[in-house]
């Protein structure tokens, strides 16, 4: 019988998320395609350095059933890498002691279609066109901006995401772009008790929740926060839309405008998933923060 990955959070990560290899991809820049092969293939023994989503990584992976110890997420390496340069790759993960054993190599192209063959919840990637390709394809994906990877002496995984466009869909954040913060809050008053329709982190939330009905909630190794520009009256709309999901969310921050990264630093965020750039970057000094290109604001002319 073949291998099924479907009571798992399956999570899909380019090699340039997972590890720093911004020396290599400099090389391809300025060089081409050949020398980055040549440079791959002669350091293929050179152990890489944790990138970005190393320590979230980490922690994921960390993650068992608390009944029978069975690992309850599954990374996959999705990479534009050849299988001969993802050698050092592969190398490296063996270095590491991570237990990351699937991998699809496309050679120069997208990985993104192999996302959905592998039932994945999350994609994560430093390649902003496949982290759109992804969330074209239905799967929750974010571009990681480059930070200095953190460590964290919490063994507790701490996940924080925006909402507007992020876990729900755009259509207030389109009133607010359109007609103003009075228009927004006065269409989100009328609207209160109906729920906000699905953005395209939604799924992914709904699989955290699900593993997190597995523990006692003081024995929970997830924490998930809700960090939004919102604020009352715009905050009712939002607790009736998670009610109607019925999915838990352990903290909310309605900042009405304050600037996330303070919030997001005092949360301990593993990582942060914003649509808006200019959050991003404020967040980006604090936390590893994915950028959620979807939505009115990251609309494409």
């Amino acid at each position: 019988m073949p291998v099924e990955l479907t009571n798992k959070l399956v999570i899909g990560i380019s090699s340039r998320a997972l590890f720093d290899l911004s020396e290599s991809h400099d090389i391809f820049e300025k060089e081409g395609l050949e020398a980055y092969l040549r440079y791959q293939v002669a350091r293929e023994n050179d152990i890489l350095q944790p990138g970005v989503a190393f320590n979230l990584v980490k922690k994921l992976l960390n993650i068992k059933n608390p009944e029978t110890e069975e690992p309850l997420v599954e990374i996959i390496l999705l990479s534009r890498n050849s299988a001969d340069t993802g050698l050092r790759i592969f190398n490296s993960i063996a270095h590491h002691q991570l237990n990351i054993t699937r991998a699809a190599f496309s050679n120069g192209r997208s990985p993104y279609k192999y996302i959905s063959a592998f039932k994945t919840h999350l994609f994560l990637s430093s390649h902003a066109e496949d982290v759109r390709q992804a969330l074209a394809a239905n799967c929750a994906a974010a571009s990681l901006l480059p930070s200095s990877p953190k460590n964290s002496n919490n063994q507790e995984l701490k996940i924080a995401f925006d909402g507007d466009a992020v876990l729900f869909s755009d259509e207030a954040e389109r009133i607010f772009q359109e007609k103003g913060l009075a228009a927004f809050k006065k269409s989100e008053q009328q609207a209160a008790k109906t729920p906000l329709k699905d953005g395209p982190f939604k799924g992914f939330l709904l699989a955290l929740h699900q593993i997190q009905q597995l523990f006692k909630p003081d024995e929970c190794p997830i924490r998930t926060a809700l960090v939004t520009a919102r604020d009352a009256p715009a905050h009712e709309r939002v607790i009736h839309t998670l009610r109607a999901w019925d999915i838990r969310i352990d903290e909310a921050l309605f900042l009405g405008g304050l600037a996330k990264g303070d919030f997001l630093q005092a949360f301990e965020a593993d990582i942060f998933f914003d649509d808006q750039d200019g959050h991003c970057r404020s967040a980006n000094e604090h936390v590893a923060t994915g950028h959620v290109p979807h939505g009115v604001v990251n609309k494409v002319d």
